[in-house]
């Protein structure tokens, strides 16, 4: 007698695989190998012409010549390559060190977390900061798909704010909290992603990160700052939220992936807030960290850990200094886009044609605004028909919204790319007003 196949239907898997968010980076990736000829303003990932593979090599050459310096026998230097590590990381030293030079961010060593990536850091945040069924995490509207992700994938609940031309706004979040509270629910933490934040581009002002700081000590928050694009954009930078912090609000979210290269999956969070127990007795939140993260990626690669030392080593922990070519080629794409938006869409010919934009200080994105529906059909017309891809803005709304956005990721192309893509964007977007029916 046959036994039945143990075939599955989508209703008996968790609720979260048939979100419409875990579906958009599927979708991109489909629309990018179908129309591989396509100019792709989509990816957000960091332009590799300064890639070098032989530098992989003389970091991971220092790292070990750190170690011999150091006096560790030759027997720990070869576990500290080949062999697991410890689980909350083997460089925890070096990235404090590096934080004190780039983010004047003082905390010890034993209150960071090294990670696969952000992303980890962001599961692990949230997994030990959501407790009980009425905690939420409060997120910004746009935001990462990431964090929207990782909260659905924990079964967190979620509830979005607005955000505004200068980030979220403490106003905002306040109401926000006391909206949830009314309701029966517990704010836990804020999301922010302070810095030409993704997708939208937007930086926080200053005074807007000190309120966000007032509104979480006045509601007992806690606030998960993820700002990876500070180190790879030209200019003056605003301090971080956790530079402010004085009373250990901010959990600081890292990563190396767009500063050092995206493929060591190194990232960090800096979690120094302490933790009491039922007798009394004292640590620190990044120790409960490192329990979860045993439980879920047992510790971060060595060598990748290796990579990223070496390149710390290398710049004397500024990592500012490793930085500071590609961050002016990211200035210059991002002009370029603007330029050639400009040239496209004259000022008069935009506001008859009800077309706009933004204009970030800095990062990978920037958002267009345009009236019609910037939805997945839209995007396959445009990348099938006019030779251009973009991402939809209403990927990033977590709970929904912005059906006219377009997200323009400015980082990976030449700027012959740039001008021939913006020239094809330009057509579409005309074609598409054009629309009968629209």
């Amino acid at each position: 007698m046959n036994s039945p196949t143990a075939d599955l239907n989508r209703e008996d898997l968790h609720a979260s695989v048939s979100l419409p968010v875990m579906d958009t980076m599927n979708f991109l990736n489909e629309i990018t190998h179908r129309y591989r000829e396509a100019i792709s303003f989509a990816p957000g990932r960091p332009y590799d012409g300064f890639f070098d593979v032989e530098q992989i090599f003389t970091y991971i050459r220092r790292y070990l010549d750190h170690l011999a310096a150091r006096g560790d026998s030759p027997a720990h230097i070869r576990d500290a390559i080949f062999q697991y590590g410890p689980t909350g990381g083997q460089i925890r030293d070096l990235i404090a060190a590096s934080l004190r030079e780039d983010e004047n961010i003082d905390v010890p060593a034993e209150s960071i977390v090294v990670t696969l990536g952000c992303q980890e850091a962001m599961f692990l945040a949230i997994r030990a900061l959501m407790a009980g069924r009425d905690d939420v995490l409060l997120l910004p509207s746009p935001c990462y798909v990431g964090i929207t992700g990782a909260a659905h994938l924990l079964g967190v609940q979620i509830a979005a704010v607005h955000e505004r031309e200068d980030g979220l706004s403490g106003d905002d979040v306040a109401a926000a909290v006391q909206e949830q509270v009314a309701a029966g629910r517990r704010p836990r933490a804020v999301y922010v992603n302070p810095d030409h934040a993704n997708p939208s581009g937007v930086t926080m002002s200053l005074r807007a990160r000190r309120d966000l700081l007032e509104v979480a000590a006045r509601h007992d928050l806690l606030i998960l700052e993820d700002s990876p694009y500070r180190l790879v954009s030209t200019g003056r930078r605003l301090p971080t939220i956790k530079t402010l912090d004085r009373d250990r609000r901010v959990v600081h979210l890292g990563s190396f992936s767009k500063t050092v290269f995206p493929g060591a999956r190194v990232g960090f969070a800096v979690a120094d807030q302490v933790v009491t127990d039922a007798r009394g007795r004292t640590g620190l939140l990044a120790d409960e960290l490192v329990k979860i993260k045993s439980m879920l990626t047992v510790n971060t690669p060595s060598l990748s850990q290796a990579a990223i030392a070496g390149a710390l080593l290398e710049s004397g922990g500024r990592v500012t200094d490793l930085t500071e070519k590609t961050a002016a080629y990211y200035s210059d794409t991002m002009r370029a886009t603007l330029d050639c938006l400009d040239r496209v869409f004259p000022l008069d010919v935009r506001e008859r044609l009800g077309v706009s934009w933004n204009v970030p200080s800095g990062g990978f994105f920037l958002t267009l605004r345009v009236p019609f529906r910037a939805d997945e059909a839209a995007l396959a017309r445009s990348a099938e028909e006019y030779g251009v891809i973009w991402t939809p803005m209403s990927y990033f709304y977590p709970q929904g919204g912005d059906d006219h956005g377009i997200r323009l990721s400015t980082s990976y192309l030449s700027p012959a790319e740039i001008e021939a893509g913006v020239s094809r964007l330009a057509e579409f977007v005309r074609s598409e007003i054009r629309r009968p029916g629209r």
